[in-house]
């Protein structure tokens, strides 16, 4: 089989982690008898350096002919603390997710068992934790308007939009996702305070009727986020909306000892983007040492995208061999460390 793989390296350390998993991919090709097409364009802010725009129409044009996007990461450090700046790396990520119709983003937590003396948490509250926080991903402040600073920069404002569309549609995923997994999920909200959350809460009640085999429960963020860390072998699937999900995501985290072994899955209309959970860390672009794993394995997620099973269980079987062989990069190494291209080689190798 062929497949058309969108390709978006991004910035910082996106280029380098992407051209590992695209080693992992070849890898899958050659012993499982599939072509991988990887066609390449720019987005963030070295969309922005070639094209003035974050995410330009011929991006938007290659991920529409793709069967999946493999995306590295957006960010550069000369946008970040400029009140002034007309356009920024972010506004690709968030046009891309608008464009796109990725309205959910999926992101496993899990532990590995070589791994979890790495955890900041004790082995007993963190080994076994295996959960989904299931994210909205097109709605809420990120996206509401209007939006903006005042010409003297002495205020800022944003708005919190929410439609009652848009929460069945990310329930009804969620509740998908929980019926193939342990039949529970927990909506989180702040209803107590926001009008969004109550309308999340009150869409949530009514559609619960419809999965009476699942067990649903209801939190507070502030109750969710120190849950998270308490007991995180309670939780199953989680479903919030877009904020919320990008904060308790990345606490979650936190859990693994490492966000550079977390990969994510944006789902959408009309094609997916994997990912992995960090950002763009410029502070390591070139050097060649940032970590792999959560690209190779948000490549496992897109090859159970184009349902090639065997193969995405086969990438996760060689990216559990290096964890077990300590053949990985400074930021989780005990002893040896080695490059991002030297793990990368060494998973294609041992993709079976």
């Amino acid at each position: 089989m062929n497949y058309k793989i969108g390709t978006l390296p991004g910035d910082g350390i996106g280029p380098e982690i992407v051209e590992q998993a695209v080693k992992v991919l070849n890898a899958v090709g050659e012993k499982y008898g599939h072509t991988f097409e990887f066609n390449y364009a720019v987005v963030g802010a070295a969309a922005i350096d070639a094209t003035g725009n974050p995410y330009p129409d011929a991006t938007h044009q290659v991920c529409m002919e793709s069967d999946a996007v493999l995306f590295g990461a957006i960010g550069d450090p000369k946008y970040d603390n400029d009140p002034k700046a007309k356009v920024r790396p972010e506004q690709g990520l968030l046009g891309m997710r608008k464009k796109l119709g990725l309205y959910a983003n999926i992101r496993p937590v899990n532990t590995f068992p070589s791994l979890i003396h790495k955890s900041p948490l004790r082995k007993d509250i963190v080994e076994g934790a295996d959960f989904v926080v299931v994210r909205e991903l097109t709605g809420g402040i990120y996206f509401g308007e209007p939006r903006g600073r005042s010409e003297d920069l002495k205020k800022a404002f944003d708005t919190c939009v929410y439609t009652t569309d848009e929460i069945e549609r990310i329930l009804k995923l969620a509740y998908e996702y929980a019926g193939k997994r342990d039949k529970r999920l927990t909506i989180v909200d702040k209803a107590n305070v926001l009008g969004t959350s109550r309308l999340w809460r009150e869409v949530a009640q009514e559609m619960e009727k419809e999965y009476p085999d699942i067990e649903t429960d209801y939190m507070f963020v502030d109750n969710a986020a120190m849950q998270i860390i308490q007991w995180p072998k309670k939780f199953d699937v989680m479903v919030t909306e877009n904020m919320f999900g990008d904060i308790l995501s990345d606490e979650a985290s936190v859990i693994t000892g490492s966000l550079g072994l977390l990969p994510s899955a944006s789902i959408g209309l009309h094609t997916s983007v994997f990912e992995p959970i960090h950002g763009s860390y410029p502070q390591a672009a070139g050097k060649d040492i940032a970590n792999p794993i959560a690209t190779v394995l948000s490549a496992a997620m897109l090859l159970e995208s184009l349902n090639l099973l065997d193969e995405a269980a086969a990438v996760r079987k060689a990216v559990d061999a290096s964890l077990e062989a300590g053949v990985v990069t400074e930021d989780i190494a005990e002893g040896k460390a080695y490059k991002t291209s030297e793990v990368g080689n060494w998973l294609a190798e041992n993709v079976l």
